[in-house]
């Protein structure tokens, strides 16, 4: 209600503000960047702060040495890069590299969870922008940390992980850079959310690519490797994990790669519990099976299950 009063009557605010990030004081450069970082949290001050010439200050204030002024501003950023409009905008100011550094800001999460967070906005959308981040260095940074970062950073960094490995075009070089190596320990973290994006990002990039090899590589190592994960998954009382591995299986048995078809096929733990998941439409008196159209989550679970084991048997 505030920001809509603020809007009708106060319509150089966004300006004002703007200006007084080149205030000689760093206490007012740090509420400006504050006050910004409030009012964008509404789509309308999001827009305007990037029309009104508002990102070299807040980039300026990023790569300062004095802790509040960089909060308040990568903050601040965080809220700007929630508009798909402004992903092109912050990415050709030059926030990028920036941003990319404040990952490894171990003196505070918080500054660490607005930087990726802010990375993982920017790859929303635009292959353009997926691909500016990855050549940027983000992907090999984020490799380097996310095994030692507190648990905030690591669901953040894997949530990113899982945008990008969406883009056809970045998949193989994602698995180049081995990043299965870091995403399977986190498969088995403490944070459901962790175990899920962590999951996602394997599930995306198993779709549709050439080479399964580096899949291959890692069959059972890092930490019981892909195996170890399809398995603890497949065996899960939560159904989007059932359904994330068993979906994770078809693309790999679909992409034909026949180490990782005999890998599959040969562990009597994954295919037992594939058998299972298959099952589980069938009654104990055997009567109302479910059906392989339902369109409930357990129903996609059960035709995904039944779909595996066809494909095995060929």
């Amino acid at each position: 209600t505030n920001r809509k009063k603020l809007a009708s009557s106060e319509t150089r605010l966004v300006q004002s503000l703007i200006g007084l990030m080149d205030s000689t004081s760093l206490k007012v450069q740090c509420q400006a960047a504050l006050a910004l970082r409030n009012l964008a949290s509404d789509e309308k001050y999001q827009l305007e702060i990037v029309r009104s010439r508002g990102l070299p200050p807040l980039l300026r204030l990023l790569q300062s040495s004095f802790l509040p002024l960089i909060l308040s501003s990568v903050a601040c950023i965080r809220n700007i890069s929630i508009h798909p409009l402004n992903e092109s905008p912050i990415i050709d100011a030059g926030f990028l590299s920036p941003l990319i550094q404040l990952l490894a800001y171990e003196e505070n999460e918080e500054i660490q969870c607005h930087a990726i967070s802010t990375l993982r906005n920017l790859a929303a959308s635009a292959e353009r922008n997926k691909r500016a981040i990855v050549d940027a260095g983000a992907v090999e940074r984020i490799r380097e940390l996310v095994l030692s970062v507190p648990m905030s950073v690591q669901s953040e960094m894997t949530a990113c992980v899982a945008v990008l490995a969406l883009s056809d075009e970045l998949k193989p070089r994602l698995l180049k850079l081995n990043i299965c190596q870091v995403l399977l320990p986190l498969t088995n973290s403490s944070s459901v959310e962790v175990q899920g994006n962590s999951a996602a990002a394997i599930g995306n990039l198993s779709s549709k690519v050439q080479d399964y090899s580096p899949f291959v590589k890692v069959w059972e190592q890092p930490a019981g490797g892909l195996h170890g994960y399809l398995q603890r998954f497949l065996d899960s009382t939560d159904k989007t994990f059932q359904h994330i591995a068993i979906w994770t299986i078809v693309q790999f048995l679909e992409g034909r790669d026949s180490q990782l078809f005999t890998n599959i096929k040969s562990s009597n733990t994954i295919v037992s519990a594939i058998n299972r998941l298959a099952e589980y439409g069938v009654t104990p008196d055997g009567e109302e099976p479910l059906d392989d159209d339902d369109d409930s989550d357990e129903g996609e679970i059960v035709a995904l299950a039944r779909k595996t084991l066809a494909m095995l048997q060929r």
